[in-house]
């Protein structure tokens, strides 16, 4: 079972021009964006995602919002942001953003949609 990934208007553009850069580091966030949309499609439950409803965010926003890792064990480690829909078997990215560092206020920074 696979699932089609969507992303939001401001998800596109982050990622259209994300591709049209040429720097070290956008070539690896490039790579490392591209195999989570891929493993995302193929399970997003896959273990290396870790993927995990966001409960303060699935509140807020009305949906289930989860996040699942684009890296681990690096300061900042970006996180995908995604929900499940429109339709069936399709997933809509919402948003890229490094992981949250404030216990307290963790998900409040985190732009969506």
């Amino acid at each position: 079972m696979t699932f089609k990934i969507l992303m939001t208007p401001k998800m596109e553009k982050f990622w259209i021009d994300l591709n049209k850069k040429n720097g070290k580091a956008d070539i690896l966030l490039r790579k490392k964006i591209g195999k989570a949309l891929y493993l995302l499609s193929s399970n997003p439950l896959h273990p290396g995602l870790n993927s995990h409803e966001i409960e303060v965010l699935s509140h807020e926003c009305g949906v289930r919002i989860f996040e699942s890792y684009i890296e681990n064990k690096t300061p900042s480690a970006r996180r995908l942001f995604w929900m499940y829909g429109p339709n069936r078997q399709e997933i809509t990215v919402i948003a890229v953003q490094p992981h949250p560092n404030d216990k307290n206020n963790a998900y409040k920074s985190i732009k969506l949609l």
